[in-house]
């Protein structure tokens, strides 16, 4: 059994993140994955080289100038920094990007709007297994390879915990923000169908961050994981924290 977590980048300044993150280490037997963000280091790596920052939907736009830019901050900094303080806790974790062994292979999702950003196509999932059964972590990056060639080697990936979950047939997709859940009117809604979650993203109650999560949490569901959870760290040790998203729920 394997679970996928995907976490934002304000929680991994938490210093809680590690040791949490460790403790289900040990309980999965090996059976987890990180997957990490960073979007703000991303931002200002860009602010502090004179470049700007666009978001379509809650996704970035990055341009052929930024996608090194995004290599230095995620698969670079991001990445390492991660990985540093989860080797500090004892865990045997490796950190790597999408390009590695090309692990995410990607095509542009709409290279007008967005430009240099993929959905995944591919999952080296015999890599990720390798590294697993020899007992080692794997913290991912989201910078994949373009497998189309048709905008260059990288491609700043959407989607990507949700397809690896899908491709190593994980239990559950927990996607970690810094906000307890999907929240209305200050409460955090338990139980989403699709549909439901859907109308949360059409009517605005889910925006930006948020919009791509549930997007993300959609996909995965697409995919055949059984279950996706939205919440912040306390989430990772407590599996009854946060918004539940299946296809069919208990929701009356």
């Amino acid at each position: 059994m394997t679970r996928v977590i995907k976490v934002g980048g304000r929680p991994q300044t938490d210093p809680a993140l590690a040791s949490a993150v460790a403790l289900d280490w040990n309980r999965a037997n090996g059976g987890l994955v990180l997957v990490h963000g960073g979007g703000d280091e991303v931002s200002m790596l860009q602010a502090a080289l004179g470049g700007s920052t666009t978001f379509v939907n809650g996704r970035r736009v990055t341009t052929e100038k930024d996608i090194d830019l995004v290599r230095m901050a995620l698969s670079g900094s991001a990445n390492k920094r991660l990985v540093a303080t989860l080797v500090e806790c004892g865990i045997d974790a490796v950190g790597f990007s999408g390009e590695d062994a090309a692990l995410i292979g990607a095509t542009p999702l709409d290279a007008e709007c967005l430009g240099y950003v993929g959905v995944p196509k591919s999952i080296n999932v015999a890599f990720l297994r390798h590294l697993l059964s020899g007992g080692y972590l794997p913290v991912i990056s989201p910078v994949s390879r373009d497998a189309s060639g048709s905008l260059g080697a990288a491609l700043n990936v959407n989607g990507d915990a949700a397809a690896i979950a899908a491709a190593l047939g994980a239990t559950e997709l927990l996607l970690v923000a810094d906000v307890p859940g999907v929240m209305r009117d200050g409460v955090v809604i338990r139980e989403l169908t699709p549909d439901a979650a859907l109308a949360l993203m059409a009517d605005g109650t889910a925006v930006g961050g948020m919009h791509a999560k549930l997007h993300a949490g959609l996909a995965a569901l697409a995919g055949g994981v059984p279950m996706v959870r939205i919440s912040d760290i306390a989430a990772i040790a407590d599996p009854t924290r946060g918004t539940v998203l299946r296809t069919i729920t208990g929701l009356s």
